[in-house]
């Protein structure tokens, strides 16, 4: 049996039109923290749910840790919780009752030990009594989070969690997903703060019109297709950068006083200055840039990455 967290082998989906998820191959490894990154439309949500058994497999196949999810699906089911993006109304239960109730639909016994840690953690417990129509969208999303965890699931799925958050909530989420992870929780992560995928995630895929087009460790996928940009602050402005630095893509700022170069991954930082002076230009400060994770959807992608959720389509 796989021993794979997750297995998705060509997943396609369409809803009647062109593929939304189109040919999508990945797995996940036992323990990663692995991102799932991609635009408005890409696919990722309508993979999440195709995971989670909530929208129907177009064709492929999906496992979690061996249980194919449309054959196991009990098993598979019980051993995924997923918060999804959309926030869910539920106005029947309290806070309290429907935590206490939440384990019972996966066939998991109720562990009241598990449910208040869960509940102190995620600063609940002021707001027990309450529906959750009553609550804040912050506090939403903790009971959201709280619900895909009450039964100790061995793979956490995370659609936009922080999405719309205040920044204290977002760092108490991601030291408690940090510490569940350590306790050997699977967690697959959709945002669009590149910035947190780039600090959180072991290995990082990103997909765009429902195709995968790149997987990697985060820390390759920035060395591979990320660019070091150099930037020079000048004693004397520039109206024209010469013909000799052309290769470098120069674009000048601060009225000509400052010239950033565009390096290759083997560029020598000291051949491009040599470069630099041999063409009279006087630098009085140089700072280089590392690539970001940004840079490189930017390049995969060419779309923005700090748009909104995904629609029904995604």
């Amino acid at each position: 049996m796989s021993c794979l967290a997750l297995d998705i082998r060509n997943l396609e989906k369409n809803y009647g039109g062109p593929k939304v998820v189109d040919d999508l191959t990945l797995s996940i490894e036992p323990g990663e923290i692995f991102g799932l990154l991609g635009p408005n439309g890409a696919g990722k949500s309508t993979t999440i749910n195709m995971v989670a058994g909530v929208t129907r497999i177009g064709g492929g196949t999906i496992s979690i840790f061996g249980y194919d999810n449309r054959r196991d699906y009990r098993t598979a089911r019980r051993l995924t919780g997923v918060m999804h993006q959309e926030i869910v109304i539920d106005n029947f239960f309290s806070i309290e009752r429907a935590l206490k109730i939440h384990a019972g639909y996966f066939g998991v016994v109720d562990d009241p030990a598990w449910r208040n840690l869960l509940i102190d953690r995620l600063g609940l417990r002021p707001h027990l009594g309450k529906v959750m129509f009553k609550l804040s969208g912050g506090l939403k999303r903790r009971f959201m989070i709280a619900k895909a965890l009450v039964h100790k699931p061995r793979l956490l799925i995370l659609d936009e969690p922080t999405a719309g958050v205040d920044v204290e909530l977002r760092h108490t989420l991601w030291e408690f997903v940090r510490e569940i992870n350590t306790q050997g929780t699977t967690i697959l992560l959709t945002t669009h703060y590149l910035e947190e995928a780039e600090q959180m995630c072991d290995r990082i895929a990103i997909m765009h019109h429902g195709k995968l087009v790149a997987l990697e460790k985060t820390t390759d996928l920035t060395a591979r297709h990320g660019q070091r940009h150099l930037e020079l602050t000048l004693k004397e402005a520039l109206t024209v950068v010469p013909d000799t630095l052309a290769q470098f893509s120069p674009r000048l700022s601060n009225d000509g006083l400052a010239l950033e170069l565009t390096l290759a991954t083997d560029s020598v930082v000291g051949e491009i200055l040599d470069r630099v002076r041999a063409a009279g230009i006087e630098v009085v400060d140089v700072d280089t840039r590392q690539p970001h994770l940004e840079d490189i959807f930017l390049q995969l992608t060419g779309i923005g990455a700090g748009n909104g959720g995904e629609n029904h389509g995604a």
